[in-house]
């Protein structure tokens, strides 16, 4: 990508024999923009970015994991002074051009000595690929997580890559989530920002793995204007259709990838919701539905249990009415209008429950309300998965 230069170190935060220190390097003039996590906790390095975020430009991208250095008080935020301070002499520009997020254990201080030592390896490392750097960046995670796609932009093809990591903690609400897109797009830092908040609202903001929203939850959009695209300053610029299509998808792609390696995860579900008052109710419903422990067991244990569903819509505090409710497994209807469907076979939806991809349908009924959810299936991997893990 050119004007993004990844690289990565060991700075030891944990005790593993792994890199866990990503430092991407990114051209002067490079605009950014970025949605941060709605936790009334959030870490220093998320106030630290939003703040940085409203002069809509970029140096540098710090990523540490293992360590969250939320909940740290005064000793956390130092940290983040110090290695924004020690990026800025390296590249020489001002702290508020470098951008920094942590992922980990919270209410340990990050060690100032490890990340600085991290810094002086991550500063002579030679440049790593992309696959390299979601390696870096990730915990518990089982698989490194990316995506590429492009758009056109006049008589320029330009490139847009995304690296994240996540697999619980995982409920953005703006997932513990971390996600980095890189573009060589010429772009305005206000159009870039109206762009990722209009993609993260329909991708991110639409899963879940276990409804927990984490301290550090943080998307960022670099563009370093490379491509020498005739730059893009408004929606209604030549190709700016375009580049937020294909933002968008590039969102929607790593979203699906942080519920598919959801924590002990063993299917992926799609809730898709309609017939609700509203836009937003249907999203609040598919929410309480894709987080029901009860309907996320029944997946895991391919039981086609649709009164678990039922329960799911009428706790969500949401207009809704027994007698116009209608459900379907995959492309199977199992009740509508408030009653199982006369004859009903259960033989397909099982089958469709043995497969890893669900998909859950309801009609509410009510209005023209609709919205799509991701989520994962609950099984015994994730309580050991996190019963386990600050050991």
């Amino acid at each position: 990508m050119a004007g993004a230069t990844p690289r990565t170190a060991r700075a030891g935060y944990k005790k593993w024999d792994r890199t866990d220190l990503t430092f991407v390097e990114l051209t002067p003039g490079t605009a950014v923009a970025g949605v941060t996590t709605q936790s009334k906790c959030p870490s220093p390095e998320v106030e630290w970015c939003r703040a940085a975020l409203t002069l809509g430009h970029a140096r540098a991208l710090i990523v540490n994991a293992g360590n969250a250095n939320a909940f740290t008080g005064s000793r956390g935020r130092a940290a983040v002074e110090a290695i924004a301070a020690r990026v800025a002499g390296q590249l020489d520009c001002q702290p508020s051009d470098v951008f920094i997020a942590s992922t980990g254990v919270i209410g340990v201080p990050l060690p100032i000595d490890k990340a600085e030592a991290g810094l002086t390896a991550a500063f002579a490392a030679p440049a790593c690929s992309w696959q390299d750097a979601t390696n870096t960046i990730g915990t518990t995670d089982t698989f490194a997580k990316a995506a590429q796609t492009q758009a056109v932009i006049g008589d320029r093809t330009v490139t847009l890559v995304g690296i994240i990591k996540g697999s619980g903690m995982i409920a953005p609400d703006m997932a513990t989530m971390l996600g980095f897109i890189f573009t060589d797009a010429a772009i305005a830092p206000e159009l870039l920002q109206g762009m990722l908040t209009a993609a993260n609202r329909a991708t991110f903001n639409c899963i879940t793995v276990d409804s927990d929203t984490s301290t550090s939850d943080t998307v960022l959009a670099f563009a370093t204007g490379k491509a020498g695209n005739a730059p893009l300053t408004t929606v209604d610029d030549a190709g700016a259709d375009a580049f937020a299509a294909a933002l968008a998808d590039l969102c929607r792609q790593l979203a699906h990838l942080v519920v598919r390696d959801g924590e002990g995860a063993t299917k992926f579900i799609e809730v898709r919701v309609e017939g609700a008052k509203s836009d937003a109710s249907a999203h609040r419903i598919a929410l309480s539905i894709a987080n029901s422990p009860l309907v996320k067991t029944a997946i895991a244990g391919e039981d086609a249990n649709w009164g678990r569903v039922v329960m799911a819509v009428g706790k969500a505090g949401e207009p809704a009415d027994r007698d116009t409710l209608s459900i379907r497994f995959g492309n199977t209807q199992v009740a509508r209008n408030g009653l199982a469907i006369e004859g009903y076979d259960e033989a397909p939806v099982a089958s469709h429950l043995k497969g890893t991809d669900i998909e859950i349908g309801v009609d509410i009924g009510l209005g023209e309300g609709r919205a799509t959810v991701w989520t994962c299936d609950l099984t015994h991997g994730y309580i050991s998965i996190n019963a386990d893990y600050r050991s």
